[in-house]
This record gives structure tokens, C-alpha cells and sequence, in this order.
């Protein structure tokens, strides 16, 4: 289609920005084009009250799909141009979730020979992680990299060279996550040549110098394609201002709406008004190809693209008959909706159904999505209506609201929904599921469901490319026995059983500026060696005891709180399953607890977690063998940024889905929640908990947990080691004793905290991510996993990491002198700074190599 065609299709008679424009003073500044392209909205965010709003992408706005899909294959046209028909040929393709899957793709048909791939929010049983990126602006589950193909990345499934990676994302704001990609994969495998493409490219003047720095830093050309630039013109206090707007906004809608429910349900009863029939909900069977993936989750390669568009037509034509079977006049005003990721595959079925049903009738296209925006009726504003369900697919990161834009009193005749076999759940199908929700709206709901794509290399039986049953697990003879003290860690046997396996006798050690390098690089993972044990001084081993003493009782007092809440809600006997290591002395303290209050003698087994790598399967099943799934309590420390929480979320999701018994409850219970990011704590204050103090000679003399190929077998438990030779400096026994000792004198105020906690509102409110992501934008770090927040972690980075640098909150006291003294001794700044939600955060030294930190890895030389 040409751009003037698109152009007509976009242009309205009202800009859909001016009402945020008028109120809030945003511009959009660039060429004609620009506001034909996107709108303004508003949502409740921190960081940036206003939302661009694109009208081609077909996502919040519905849009012809033709003009969809012709957006994107005009740039891929123009990269191919870019590139030269021959580089084209050995170009990859990589679209972000959720928002560009289907912009990536049509790039790729652009490109005509490209093969495809997007990140996605959905881990799938059975299929390796080739790689991964956090989205800094985003809440959401992080980014994975699921190819079916591990070489597609490298050489676009060829086995030559490394290819040409054409990254495609919706808008260019900051470039962060494009940057923070291409560093990450230039890493595994180095390219000479990367193409960003937008729709829009809005940067600010200095993040456009810092692509030029970016290419130069990495030895790579980088290359921008985009259809129109610009930039938000913001006036000082805009972000205050659009927060208050949006709450005004909100408020204002609620209480019509609720004046609106009070008079229909005074009619009601007077008999005035009945329920209104919600339309029909057919399923049509489409007869989707076999073989042909859903989208672009595990890769589409030129060969699956020819299947599609060959299969096109005769699908387009099942859904014209369905609506034409449907009872009243043929619909003239069709909806097809498409599903968060699955974006492409509605898409194409659009554009096909436009051809079917020629000018008899208009086609629009969009999708459901995650983020919630606010919505306001005005024709000068791009989110007329909402509409809101639950989500439908079991995601990762545990259940949550959903929403499609400008669907309500947009006067479609039918919606045709569109969604893979994982999402047709019975939420989808609920009184106030999606389904439902449309019925309200339309006079025909038409069901589409694609057969989720299951890779070859997930399914061992059947065929490739199709749903399969997961195989039956054949357990081992005998699953491993937990380990105990005296002869695995100093705890007493009573106390805990470790589901680990014992490496002591393995040489794990790394020197800790060689371990940060290799991390950071890509070369290896944090759990594949340890750090050298960390070897108080008498100054710092005399700081920890006061310490201990001077937080006892506080310590006491949350132990109680979080034991009490758990018995209350997951009683009466539950079993406690710490996460190695930091979880385990405060699982063993919550053991103490029910013990000495209510005389529950509860098992507690400790259990290996690894950020990026999930839960220990093996340690899951010697559990559900042993124990009812539904007792176990998970137990960590405290929370940061929430990483282990969604981590644990995603990997008994991938557990179950892989045939492993189900019932494990993937919430956290933890002694500290400053990060906001559980539902079950002792305390949201962040405070010093001695025990992150130090390393193993606080907590058993056991390592942090070890996964290692050569050295963990698919039925081995996770790797630890017991330090045996640290037994002179080991306080564990202290630890415990020292808290335990202030049991009965915090007894009351812990019955009233927990009786205070149990009638609240406790959802968690994740202010702790919010806060990681500001300060990695501030510092120019660009990457969450470098920002450790909160006492505990801020610890760790000190003693196991490289830091760069550490903030301290102004006034935050003794529960940092160990900081301080630490930081004194690795020669790493501490930097008082106001407006800190956590007393510290510790930052890990951005893009590291041993040079950057001087020969000892000690003193930071420059930032």
C-alpha cells in the first residue's frame, strides 16, 4: 500500500493528542507526518504519565490490516534496500514483546528471505533459553529468547558467518533496550552490522550521540530505519501534573460508574429494564497448517511464510461463511482481535479477510495487551473506551488484568478473537472473561484458536510443530536424601534439611574481579563458580555483633509476624522451603518460632534457586514425593527488585507444564519486603538483618548454591559446599540464639502486627522495581541487574561483586556502618543522596573489565 493510502487512512478530522496536549502542554515536535501517526494518552506510571499512541501498529487503535502490515513491509523494503539483495538474504530478524511482534514480522516479509524471531514474556517447558534482556521501562516478566534453532541467532540457521540482526521495535524513545540487546548478543556472537527500525524515532538530541558512542564502543556499524522522527515536547512539572489529571480522571469515572450501577439496579427491582441477550460465541476451525508456527516465538522462517500465505485464503473464506451463517444481516463492520504476543498470525487472517469480503464490508485489526491505560471519551484523545478481563494464558508472572482499546462503542457488527490453544482456558470463556466481555459489545463473537507451536526440540514424541502431551517423566530409582548437619553445614540436623548435593571437595573459587568479567560478558553464569569467602576483620566481626544485638529484638518481632501469617493462612502445618542461602536462617528462626509458641515441631528443607536458570526440578519432585505440593511455604530473606519472586513464579510454571506434580504455591514469605513485592512479610522497613552481614559463617557454613553442568545431572540435586574449615569464625548458632532469646518479649506486639497485616491490603506494590529502573536510568548503568537495592543485596555486592559505587540514604544510621566500613576497604565511593526508598543501594560496576578496576579489583578508576 503507499504511503498516501496509509496517510488517508490515519488522518482525522481532530488530532487524537489534543486533549492531552491542551491539558498537560506535550507536543510532538517533527515532521508532517508525525501526529498522523500517533496519538496522546495518559496512564498512571512514575516515570512518564503520557503514552504515544500509534495508529498503524494495531494494537490499541484499531486499523485497517492492511495499512498494519503495509507499515511494516515498507520498512523492511527499505532495509532490504539498505542492505543489498544479498545481505538481505543473510539478515535475522528479532521483534520485541508485545508490542512489535507483528511490526518485526512484517519487516521480515519486507526483507522476503529474512527468517524471524521475537522475545517473549511466556517461558515454554522444554525449550532452552538462548538469551534474555530486562526492559527497563517495563514492570513486566523479562525478556526471553526461545529459538527453536540455537544457530539462528548466530548465522540465521545457516551455519555461515554471522548475519546482519535487524531489531524492530514500535517507537525509539531512549533506545535503552535496543542498546542493551545488541550488547547482550554481541557478546554470545559478535556481528560487524546491525539495522534498528521504528515507526517513530523520538530520541532526545544527546541518547542520538549515544548511538554513534554505542557503535564505536562495540567496533559495529549501526544503522536506523525509521518512518518518521520527532520528539515530545514536555513543560516543566508535566509528570505531576499528568498524575494528578490521570487520578482526577479516574475518580470522576468511578463514581459515574457507580452511580450508573445504583440506577440499573433500581430498575431492576422496579422491573423497568431486564438484562440484555449477550451475542453468540461460535468457534470457527480454521484448518491452520501443519507445521507452521503461530507466530514468531521459536522463529518463522521463509519456508513457514510461503506455507501461510498459500494457506491464507481458504481460512479467510471459513471465517466469511461462519459470519455469514450468523442469524441477521451480514456484518459490515468486522473486528479481528488479536491476542498480546500473537499479533502476526491475526494480523495476516485480517488482510486475507479483507480480500475475502472485498467492499461488502470494513476489516479492522488489534490486539489485547498488559499495560493500562486511561481512557477518556473525547475524539481528541487515542483511548476512547476499555475494555477489562483476567488474563487467559496462566502467565509466568502470576494472574492480572488485561485490556483492548476502542473496541466498547466502536460499533462492530462482529469480533473475530484470535488466540493460541495455551490461552483457551476456561478464563478466556468466563462471566467476566474476554469472551464475555466482547459478547457485551458486538452482535457476533467468533472464536479462531491456533494450535500453540510446540518445537521439535520440546516434543520428542509426535509430530514437530504440533501440540503434544508432555511425556511421562521416568523417575530415578532413588531420588537423592537431603543432607544435615553435623555432617553437611553446623545447623543441628532438627533444624533443616539441605536438598543439595555436596561439592566441598570441588575447587568452585574464582577471584571475584575475574568471576564480575566473565558475568558480565556473557561468558559465563554467576552460578557456575563462587566467590572466595569473604574473611571478617576484628573491626567488622565486632561491627556484626553489635549489630546483632542492637536489631534483635526488631528481628524477633518479624520473625513472629511472618511465622504467625503463615499459619494463619497456610496452616496448620505447613512446610517451610527456604531458599538457599539467605532464606535459611530466617526459615530455621520461623521453625523455632511455631515451635516455641504453639509447639509445631515443621519441617524445613532448604532448596536451590538461580536467577535466569529457575528452580532445582529435582529438590521439587523429593518434595511433592514426601509432602502435599499445597503445605510447602517457599521462605526467603528479604526482596529487592523482585527478581527471585517472578523467578520462582516462572519456574513452577515451567515445572508443572513439563509433567512435574502440581500444587507448589510460588508466593514468597520473607522476614523484610522493602521492595513491596510479596504479600507475606514480617516487615516492609529495610533495615540491617545481621545475617546478610556476612557470608556462610552466618548461615551454616554452606556456600551459595552452585548449577553447573558437569557437575549437576538432570536428577542431581543443586551444587553447595560446607566450609568446615571456617568453624572458628562461624556464627550461625549465635545468630539464631541471640533472636530466638527475644521470643517472649516481642510476643504481643507480634500477635498485634500480624492481626494488623492479616485484616490489610498486602498486594504487593512493586515500588522497589520502580525505584531500580529510575536509578538505572540516572546513573546511566541502563541495565536492572546491575542495581542491587536494599541493605541485604547492597551487602552482597560489596562482598561478592565488583561495586562501582554505593547510595546511601541521608540519615540512614548505624544499620550502615558495616556498609561504610566494607566500602572503605574495597575503596568504592559512598554517595549520600535524598529521595531513596531503600537506606542503601549498591551499584555493580557498569560494562566491567578487570582494567576498569584497577589490578586488585579494589579501586574504582573512573567511572
Amino acid at each position: 500500500m503507499s504511503e498516501r493510502a496509509t496517510r488517508e487512512e490515519t488522518v482525522d478530522v481532530v488530532w487524537s493528542g489534543s486533549w492531552v496536549a491542551e491539558r498537560l502542554g506535550v507536543a510532538l515536535e517533527g515532521d508532517g507526518e508525525l501526529q498522523e501517526l500517533l496519538g496522546l494518552a495518559l496512564r498512571r506510571n512514575p516515570k512518564r504519565a503520557h503514552l504515544l499512541v500509534s495508529n498503524v501498529l494495531g494494537k490499541h487503535v484499531p486499523q485497517r490490516p492492511s495499512v498494519v502490515h503495509g507499515a511494516g513491509f515498507e520498512l523492511g523494503e527499505r532495509v532490504r534496500a539498505l542492505l543489498g539483495a544479498r545481505e538481505a538474504r543473510r539478515a535475522v530478524v528479532l521483534g520485541y514483546a508485545e508490542t512489535a511482534t507483528g511490526l518485526g514480522h512484517a519487516v521480515a516479509d519486507g526483507l522476503r528471505d529474512a527468517p524471524y524471531l521475537h522475545s517473549t514474556r511466556r517461558p515454554v517447558a522444554g525449550v532452552e533459553q538462548a538469551g534474555g534482556f530486562e526492559e527497563s521501562h517495563s514492570h513486566a516478566t523479562s525478556h526471553l529468547l526461545l529459538p527453536e534453532d540455537r544457530d539462528l541467532l548466530a548465522s540465521g540457521g545457516t551455519g555461515a558467518d554471522a548475519s546482519v540482526l535487524v531489531l524492530v521495535d514500535d517507537e525509539f524513545s531512549t533506545g535503552n533496550t535496543v542498546l542493551n540487546t545488541i550488547r547482550a548478543l554481541h557478546a554470545l556472537h559478535p556481528r560487524e552490522r546491525y539495522v534498528i527500525v521504528a515507526l517513530v524515532d523520538m530520541r532526545s538530541a544527546g541518547d542520538r550521540d549515544r548511538l554513534t558512542v554505542f557503535a564505536a564502543e562495540i567496533g559495529a556499524r549501526v544503522d536506523l530505519v525509521t518512518r518518521s522522527t520527532g520528539t515530545v515536547a514536555l513543560p516543566d512539572g508535566v509528570l505531576e501534573r499528568g498524575q494528578a489529571l490521570v487520578a482526577a480522571q479516574e475518580a470522576e469515572q468511578a463514581g459515574r460508574a457507580e452511580r450508573a450501577e445504583r440506577v440499573e439496579k433500581a430498575e431492576k427491582a422496579e422491573g423497568a429494564v431486564e438484562d440484555a441477550d449477550s451475542a453468540p460465541v461460535t468457534r470457527v476451525d480454521l484448518d491452520w497448517p501443519a507445521g507452521v508456527p503461530d507466530g514468531g516465538r521459536h522463529g518463522f522462517t521463509p519456508a513457514h511464510r510461503a506455507a501461510l500465505e498459500a494457506a491464507l485464503p481458504a481460512m479467510a473464506d471459513r471465517i466469511a461463511a461462519e459470519l455469514g451463517d450468523a442469524a441477521g444481516p451480514a456484518p459490515r463492520h468486522v473486528l479481528v482481535l488479536g491476542f498480546e504476543e500473537l499479533m502476526y498470525a491475526p494480523l495476516r487472517l485480517g488482510t486475507a479477510l479483507e480480500a475475502a469480503l472485498g467492499a461488502d464490508a470494513e476489516v479492522r485489526y488489534s490486539t489485547t495487551t498488559r499495560s493500562p491505560v486511561l481512557a477518556v471519551d473525547d475524539p481528541g484523545y487515542a483511548i476512547r473506551t476499555r475494555l477489562v478481563f483476567p488474563a487467559h494464558d496462566d502467565p509466568a508472572d502470576g494472574p492480572g488484568d488485561r485490556y483492548a482499546y476502542n473496541v466498547a462503542g466502536a460499533g462492530f457488527d462482529a469480533v473475530v478473537a484470535v488466540v493460541d490453544s495455551t490461552a483457551d482456558t476456561p478464563e478466556l470463556h468466563a462471566p467476566d472473561g474476554l469472551l464475555a466481555r466482547l459478547a457485551e459489545h458486538t452482535g457476533h463473537v467468533l472464536l479462531a484458536v491456533l494450535p500453540s507451536y510446540v518445537p521439535a526440540t520440546a516434543a520428542p514424541t509426535g509430530v514437530p510443530g504440533t501440540p503434544t502431551p508432555a511425556p511421562e517423566r521416568q523417575e530415578p530409582a532413588v531420588l537423592p536424601e537431603p543432607l544435615r548437619g553435623p555432617d553437611f553445614s553446623s545447623y543441628a540436623p532438627q533444624d533443616v534439611g539441605w536438598l543439595l548435593q555436596d561439592l566441598s571437595d570441588t575447587e568452585l573459587e574464582a577471584p571475584t574481579e575475574e568471576r564480575e568479567e566473565a558475568i558480565q560478558s556473557g561468558g559465563a553464569h554467576y552460578a557456575e563458580s563462587l566467590p572466595v569467602e569473604y574473611q571478617p576483620s576484628a573491626e567488622y566481626q565486632a561491627l556484626f555483633t553489635a549489630a546483632l544485638e542492637a536489631s534483635a529484638a526488631r528481628i524477633a518481632r518479624a520473625v513472629g509476624t511472618v511465622t504467625e501469617t503463615v499459619l494463619a493462612e497456610r496452616g496448620p502445618r505447613p512446610v517451610l522451603v527456604s531458599l538457599a542461602r539467605a532464606g535459611t536462617p530466617v526459615g530455621v528462626l520461623m521453625r523455632r518460632w511455631a515451635q516455641h509458641r504453639h509447639g509445631l515441631d515443621l519441617p524445613h528443607y532448604a532448596i536451590s534457586i538461580v536467577r535466569g536458570r529457575g528452580i532445582d526440578a529435582t529438590a521439587l519432585r523429593w518434595l511433592a514425593a514426601h509432602h502435599d505440593p499445597a503445605d510447602v511455604v517457599f521462605v526467603d530473606g528479604w526482596t529487592g527488585k523482585g527478581a527471585i519472586t517472578r523467578e520462582l513464579a516462572a519456574a513452577i510454571t515451567e515445572f508443572e507444564a513439563s509433567g512435574g506434580p502440581a500444587g507448589f504455591d510460588p508466593e514468597i514469605s520473607v522476614l523484610a519486603d522493602p521492595g513491596g513485592c510479596v504479600r507475606t512479610y514480617g516487615t516492609r522497613e529495610d533495615f540491617l538483618i545481621p545475617s546478610a552481614c556476612l557470608n556462610s559463617t552466618v548461615s551454616g557454613l554452606i556456600s551459595r548454591t552452585v548449577l553447573r553442568a558437569d557437575l549437576v545431572g538432570p536428577d542431581d540435586f543443586h551444587g553447595g559446599k560446607f566450609y568446615r574449615e571456617l568453624a572458628d569464625s562461624d556464627v550461625s548458632g549465635l545468630f539464631l540464639d541471640t533472636i530466638a532469646a527475644r521470643f517472649d518479649e516481642v510476643a504481643g506486639q507480634v500477635e498485634a502486627a500480624a492481626k494488623e497485616l492479616l485484616a490489610a491490603d498486602r498486594a504487593p506494590t512493586w515500588e522497589g522495581w520502580a525505584a531500580v529502573e529510575r536509578i538505572s536510568e540516572e546513573y546511566g548503568i541502563h541495565d536492572v541487574n546491575l542495581v542491587k537495592p536494599g541493605v541485604g543485596e547492597t551487602t552482597r555486592v560489596l562482598l561478592r561483586r565488583v561495586p562501582w559505587k554505593i547510595l546511601a540514604k541521608r540519615g540512614a544510621g548505624a544499620d550502615l556502618e558495616h556498609i561504610r566500613l566494607l566500602a572503605e576497604q574495597r575503596g568504592v565511593p559512598v554517595e549520600e543522596v535524598d529521595d531513596l526508598p531503600y537506606s542503601c543501594v549498591g551499584l555493580i560496576h557498569p560494562r566491567f573489565t578487570r582494567g576498569a578496576t584497577g589490578a586488585d579489583g579494589k579501586a574504582v578508576q573512573g567511572a
